[in-house]
């Protein structure tokens, strides 16, 4: 960090176009970027990335919903703990964030581990959730994924960092893994650089504690509407894991964006943000502040 960030201003909404950090008063300190007034929309990285994965989207729904996105414990700003890490922190975290932000109830928008995130928080936080989107991910990792996806996944990440291999070495790699074939250089490029920001312990921490994530027979519980969006080219997670998700879920619409990797959102922003500018329309008012 550059010198302290502010603290959080309960209510006191960002209402220019600049993307600026805060972060939580409580420990670890959780750092976000806020902009925009109305229902609040809360936005969630993935495992190699960070807040300003979502800058674009944040901007193009500032004019009628307060946005805020966070870089998860360990990443971006944030603070990180000592010790080994439990999965389910994250869910703590992200319950202090709307405490100290007075959200009551709040539109969700997470990808690939953020989406496994807001699984893990919906149980045990049913009635703060307004709406649920659902980016590129998977709702178990031994359910979910054959084992050769899940010793590709571990191989690709932990493998060369425990070889002393930096991220600028891995980036190339797994880029390549996570991308359609068709990406542009500005999203190869954004990225390389959340890559290359990510810190190598926390980042290995998160890694050992995705793999016990398991939340399948869980999917069928939520009550909520959600949106599943995912990529075409999607090899991590393919769009035909949305398809067994939608055959469960109560209330849900699966959006498959074309020519698009796991990163849907850094791909075809245009398309992206059209999907989810769609789907909050319908549900807008359902969020709230206290």
């Amino acid at each position: 960090m550059d010198g302290p960030l502010p603290s959080i201003q309960p209510r006191v909404m960002n209402k220019t176009n600049e993307l600026r950090y805060e972060v939580t008063n409580s420990h670890p300190k959780i750092a976000f970027k806020r902009i925009g007034d109305g229902p609040p929309v809360v936005f969630l990285h993935g495992i190699g990335g960070h807040s300003m994965n979502w800058a674009r989207q944040q901007a193009a729904l500032a004019d009628r919903f307060t946005t805020i996105a966070w870089d998860a414990r360990g990443y971006g700003n944030s603070e990180d703990s000592e010790g080994a890490r439990e999965f389910s922190v994250f869910a703590q975290d992200l319950r202090r964030l709307l405490d100290e932000l007075d959200i009551d109830c709040a539109h969700f928008v997470g990808l690939s581990m953020g989406a496994r995130i807001l699984m893990d928080f919906y149980p045990e936080n049913k009635r703060r959730v307004a709406t649920l989107t659902l980016c590129d991910c998977f709702s178990g990792f031994q359910s979910t994924l054959s084992p050769d996806k899940q010793r590709e996944f571990l191989e690709l990440r932990e493998k060369p960092l425990k070889e002393g291999k930096t991220f600028a070495d891995l980036a190339p790699a797994l880029i390549d893994s996570l991308v359609s074939p068709s990406c542009s250089a500005e999203a190869r490029e954004a990225l390389r650089k959340s890559i290359v920001a990510l810190r190598p312990e926390s980042y290995l921490k998160t890694l050992r504690a995705s793999v016990t994530f398991e939340r399948s027979a869980d999917v069928a519980n939520m009550s909520v509407p959600v949106q599943l969006i995912f990529g075409s080219d999607d090899r991590l997670t393919p769009p035909s894991m949305g398809e067994q998700m939608l055959q469960v879920l109560p209330d849900a619409q699966l959006d498959v964006i074309p020519a698009a990797g796991h990163l849907s959102n850094l791909e075809q922003p245009a398309l992206f943000d059209a999907a989810l500018s769609g789907f909050l329309a319908k549900y807008a008012t359902l969020a709230r502040f206290f």
